[in-house]
């Protein structure tokens, strides 16, 4: 009778896919909670997306990350980002004793009969709510340029970055206008020949970066959100800042010589409305993320603007369109200050709708 035993179906009160920043920040505090739940990760081993980065990034070389609750944050040193992030989250999972099971990709997600089916494959969850925290990393934005599946040099993302020696003694095209964009060119323009590209002038900050004017970006997302728009990064309203060590590839001119987005992309190079064409060994495309979703698409989620709506005025992180899913690690939450701030944000969510779920309807 054992074998029987898998066909028992046990509903869970909450379900969170995806054990990053955001995920474990919203399983630690539905535990705290007393909320059963299950935490689903598609990776071999913890560390989230933090696992895939190259090796020359250190963790002196990222914008920082925040604690996870009631814990400390790994230092600020030379020790590879995905070597001291892994282990970090991997210590604080077992610290917590989080309920991860891995590896699972969620392929969909849909209701039956009111409650919520998480299917991976042959498997599958039932749960009353859940707690959505994939991040983007798993779906990295590739703009389509007529030409371009007939370059012969290397086309690489963000996502296949091998690090700086991979470069060396090739001419490199970075495309993008993002904090990813300037890093590249600050470790490549040092080493080899670099040529910059983006679709609009990028912008620069002069000033320092204050809680007050990091508020202000977030609140801009919190508006597209709000309106039910495809959010955008908060870095991409916050304006690019140069660090030391890119003050380098500044002096030998990475940044200032910039060109807008040429028009085609040709065997050794790539071509723009002018006529004007420069030869390139490789396009490194830091055209940015966007968010993974598609397992929920049977949810429809998504508002006519093409965005999911989030509650309080893009604040929450309460579907509006569905209230039993909480969406973290998305739009504003994107970023490891705010996935914190989300993961606790999600648990009341969850909570305030398992006892709205309690509670009695009065008679007629």
């Amino acid at each position: 009778m054992l074998e029987d035993v898998r066909f028992i179906v046990s509903i869970l009160d909450s379900l969170v896919i995806g054990a990053g920043q955001a995920g474990l920040s919203s399983s630690f505090h539905l535990s705290r909670l007393g909320i059963s739940h299950v935490l689903l990760d598609s990776g071999d081993r913890p560390g989230g997306a933090w696992q895939h980065r190259w090796d020359a990034l250190t963790m002196r070389d990222v914008h920082g990350v925040a604690e996870l609750p009631d814990d400390v944050a790994p230092p600020r040193d030379d020790e590879r980002a995905n070597v001291a992030v892994p282990a970090y989250f991997d210590a604080y999972e077992q610290k917590h004793a989080l309920p991860v099971i891995r590896p699972v990709k969620v392929d969909r997600v849909q209701d039956r009969d009111g409650l919520l089916v998480v299917r991976a494959g042959e498997r599958e969850w039932t749960t009353r709510t859940l707690v959505n925290a994939t991040g983007t990393w798993t779906h990295p934005f590739l703009p389509h340029v007529p030409g371009m599946e007939t370059f012969v040099g290397e086309q690489l993302h963000t996502v296949d970055y091998p690090g700086p020696a991979h470069f060396l003694g090739k001419r490199v095209l970075v495309v993008g206008g993002g904090a990813s964009a300037v890093q590249f060119l600050g470790a490549l323009a040092p080493l080899t020949e670099t040529l910059w590209v983006t679709r609009r002038e990028p912008v620069w900050r002069t000033d320092d970066f204050s809680p007050e004017a990091g508020a202000a970006a977030v609140a801009l997302v919190e508006q597209r959100v709000a309106a039910g728009l495809p959010p955008q990064s908060v870095v991409s309203v916050t304006g690019l800042m140069l660090r030391p060590q890119e003050r380098e590839a500044e002096r030998l001119g990475a940044y200032a010589d910039r060109r807008p987005m040429f028009e085609r992309i040709e065997a050794d190079g790539v071509r723009w409305a002018d006529g004007s064409f420069e030869r390139v060994d490789v396009i490194l495309w830091a055209t940015g993320f966007r968010p993974a979703t598609a397992h929920l698409a049977p949810l429809h989620l998504r508002s006519a603007a093409g965005g999911i709506q989030l509650d309080r005025n893009g604040r929450g992180t309460t579907a509006v369109a569905d209230r039993r899913i909480q969406m973290v690690g998305y739009g504003p939450s994107a970023s490891t200050i705010g996935a914190n701030r989300a993961g606790r944000s999600a648990a009341k969510g969850v909570q305030r709708m398992l006892r709205l779920a309690e509670t009695p309807v009065p008679a007629g």
